[in-house]
């Protein structure tokens, strides 16, 4: 099952106080960026993280598993608690490296 745009909305809507938030739909579900690092893989309405040392801390009660057959383990990021979600996601964001830019 794909996630619904009410979900990838909300979620954009959550993270938006951290920068820019855009979603790209890739194959049914989709891939949330914030400030044009890809944060969360969506799928099935669940919101998976990389597991980094950085939030193992912060994400150590939480669901894991996988986006799709083939994928890493991630975390299960809940938005229930949004101040948590955000503080997460900002931790990650500093982690994550850049995208490479491609060659034309």
């Amino acid at each position: 099952m794909a996630c619904t745009p009410e979900y990838i909305d909300f979620i954009c809507e959550v993270l938006a106080p951290l920068g820019e938030v855009r979603s790209r739909k890739m194959m049914g579900d989709y891939v949330i960026y914030v400030n044009e690092k890809c944060v969360i893989t969506a799928c099935d309405n669940n919101a998976f993280i990389k597991k980094l040392d950085c939030i193992t801390p912060l994400m150590a009660d939480a669901e894991t598993g996988c986006a799709y057959e083939g994928a890493k383990e991630g975390y299960i990021l809940d938005f229930s608690d949004q101040r948590k979600a955000r503080e997460v996601i900002s931790i990650l964001w500093e982690a994550l490296p850049l995208p490479k830019k491609k060659k034309k």
